[in-house]
C-alpha cells in the first residue's frame, strides 16, 4: 500500500516565498507531490536544487508567456509517466495555468483558474476557461484511464459555507453566480468530489485571506483552493486538510493524504 502526502499551495511568486520559509516548510511537511500555483518564474530564475531540501524532488513547470505572472509547478518523489502543460487551446496555454502529471496510480492536475478581476472585465473568459478545463480532465481521464485528483486555486469560493462574509461578496469576483454555477458544472461534468466537504461537512476552513485590514489575523477569508477527487479516486483519499498556520502567502497550502493499493 503506497502512502502519500499531496499538498497544493499558491505562493503568490515563489522566489518571495523562499525568503520566507518555503524551504523550512517543505522540510517540515515532507509532501510526496507538492503542486504550486502562482510561481511568478521559471526555472531558469528558481535553483530550488541550490537547496538540498529540495534533492530528491523532480520539477514540473509550466510557465507563463508573459515573464513574471502566474505559472504553476509539480515537486514530486517520484519521477512522473507522462507530463502535460496546458489544456492544448492556444488561447488559454499563454499563462502557464495548468499542468497535469501521471503517475503509476493516479493522475494530479495543477490548475491555476483564470481570475475575473474586481471589475469582472475577465468573466466572460473565466467561464470559457472553466469549460475547456472541464473538458480537459474528461479527455485526459478517457485517454489515461487513470483516477483523478485535481487540485490548486479555482478562484471561488462554491458555497456560502467558503467565505466569512457571504453576504458582502455576493456578486462579486470570486463569488459571482457565473462563477459558482461553472464549479458546479465542473464537478458534475468531471464527476469530481470536493474532498474537503466529503470528509469535513460544514467545517468551516479558509486558504485564502486579502491582504488588507488584517484579515488574515482576523480570519475574514475564503477557501478558493480545493483538492478534488473523481470516483476512482475518492475512496483512496484518507484525509483532507488545510494548513492555515501556514505563512508566506496570502493563501495557505492544502492537501490530502491518499492510500493506493
Amino acid at each position: 500500500m503506497a502512502h502519500l502526502r499531496l499538498l497544493s499551495w499558491n505562493v503568490n511568486g515563489l522566489r518571495a516565498c523562499l525568503k520566507k520559509g518555503f524551504g523550512e516548510f517543505v522540510a517540515k511537511e515532507n509532501p510526496d507531490v507538492l503542486a504550486l500555483q502562482e510561481t511568478k518564474a521559471s526555472k531558469s530564475q528558481v535553483n530550488l536544487k541550490s537547496d538540498p531540501v529540495f534533492a530528491d524532488y523532480n520539477e514540473y513547470w509550466c510557465d507563463s508567456v508573459r515573464k513574471g505572472y502566474s505559472g504553476t509547478l509539480i515537486l514530486s518523489k517520484k519521477p512522473a509517466l507522462h507530463v502535460e502543460c496546458g489544456l492544448g487551446i492556444e488561447e488559454h496555454d499563454q499563462e502557464g495555468r495548468l499542468i497535469a502529471t501521471e503517475f503509476e496510480k493516479f493522475i494530479l492536475v495543477n490548475v491555476y483558474t483564470p481570475n475575473s478581476k474586481p471589475d469582472l472585465s475577465r468573466l466572460e473568459y473565466r467561464q470559457h476557461w472553466d469549460r475547456a478545463y472541464a473538458q480537459h480532465l474528461c479527455k485526459l481521464r478517457a485517454h489515461l484511464k487513470k483516477p483523478i485528483l485535481a487540485c490548486g486555486d479555482f478562484n471561488v469560493a462554491h458555497r456560502e459555507l467558503d467565505l466569512a462574509r457571504s453576504m458582502q461578496n455576493d456578486g462579486k469576483h470570486g463569488f459571482t453566480r457565473e462563477e459558482r454555477a461553472g464549479f458546479d458544472h465542473l464537478l458534475k461534468t468531471a464527476d469530481l468530489t470536493d474532498t474537503y466537504r466529503s470528509l469535513l461537512g460544514d467545517t468551516v476552513g479558509y486558504s485564502y485571506w486579502s491582504m488588507a485590514n488584517g484579515s488574515r489575523k482576523q480570519n475574514v477569508g475564503w477557501r478558493i483552493d480545493y483538492f478534488l477527487a473523481d470516483k476512482a479516486a475518492l475512496p483512496h483519499v484518507k484525509s483532507a486538510f488545510i494548513l492555515e498556520h501556514v505563512e508566506g502567502s496570502d493563501h495557505a497550502p492544502v492537501g490530502v493524504d491518499v492510500s493506493f493499493p
